[in-house]
């Protein structure tokens, strides 16, 4: 049983975690103050979109109601003879703040949060993050399927449900996203994937399943300075251009025509194979293979490695 947050305990630590000052300057860098005064300014709009999160049963006078009830004046600036306003005001509110404001906000304040003390959240000095995508339903509305998109389906019949691309930049110790990127179904992870290199830096560990794999990938991460580990599909082949004392070896991983003619070289990898006991049968074994930038078998073991992408990669709970 999970110990229960008390509200005011809550309310407090989103106050740590997102000071004000931050908040004004997100809506003034995208413009969404308000041209006259209004009973929901545009800062207690922000801070409504948030606790929304976490009381997302509540109706949204309730949230609104305890968040004016709980919070410091130095957070939330209202005027002394407040009233609640009606839910359409409050819709109405949150529809001219719009989600550049909230986007804003979240590059100016999620960052990875690990530290030495936790648990994996580093191999060998190097910060483990992973990228993984997933998908989910929206609710079924003419707007969200032509931004969106339906998944296809049997000719004379639609699908259900809209559906969101979500593609995801993890840190592992923690499982916190700090950065993400949402897309029309019809888009691949594979394109968005790469966008979301600019939020990695040299000392991370960037950790991809084999969806997730090609050269383009492995040549942005290495211009970012980042080191990688990642899954190969098992219709990829790697040459043995020289065997390494752990058994894994060295080889190259080739671009494809079109890159080579702009001037893309080879670029050298490690490969290393290793096997796991099958979950629902420990007689069998699973086979993986994985490319890594990390080419000293000295310095980190095949082992390691093996256990620091299973653990990394075999979780989808993410914060």
């Amino acid at each position: 049983m999970s110990p229960e947050i008390q509200s005011g305990d809550l309310l407090k630590a989103i106050e740590m975690a997102i000071p004000a000052f931050v908040i004004e300057q997100a809506i003034a860098n995208t413009k969404t103050e308000e041209e006259r005064k209004r009973s929901l300014p545009a800062q207690l709009v922000v801070c409504l979109v948030i606790a929304m999160s976490f009381w997302s049963r509540d109706s949204m006078r309730d949230v609104l109601k305890n968040l004016i009830d709980g919070m410091s004046e130095a957070w939330l600036k209202v005027g002394k003879y407040w009233r609640a306003p009606c839910k359409s005001a409050i819709t109405q509110a949150r529809q001219r703040l719009g989600a550049r404001v909230m986007s804003d906000l979240f590059h100016r304040l999620v960052r990875p949060m690990a530290t030495t003390e936790t648990l994996g959240a580093f191999l060998n000095g190097l910060r483990i993050v992973v990228i993984d995508g997933t998908c989910f339903n929206v609710p079924d509305s003419d707007e969200n399927a032509r931004v969106f998109g339906r998944p296809g389906s049997r000719p004379g019949t639609q699908a259900a449900f809209p559906k969101v691309r979500l593609v995801i930049l993890v840190e592992a110790g923690t499982h916190i996203i700090f950065d993400a990127l949402m897309c029309p179904y019809r888009i691949g992870e594979r394109v968005r994937a790469l966008r979301l290199l600019r939020s990695v830096t040299s000392g991370m560990l960037l950790m991809w399943d084999r969806g997730l794999h090609s050269y383009a990938m492995v040549q942005a991460t290495v211009a970012k300075g980042c080191d990688y580990l990642g899954r190969i599909p098992a219709n990829v082949k790697f040459l043995a251009e020289k065997p390494l004392e752990d058994g894994s070896y060295l080889s190259w991983i080739y671009p494809s025509g079109k890159l080579r003619k702009k001037g893309y070289q080879p670029i050298l990898v490690r490969v290393i194979e290793y096997t796991i006991e099958h979950p629902d049968n420990p007689e069998e074994q699973l086979t993986y293979r994985l490319i890594t930038s990390l080419l000293d078998p000295i310095e980190i073991s095949c082992r390691v490695v093996g256990k620091g992408i299973s653990s990394a990669m075999g979780s989808r709970k993410y914060h």
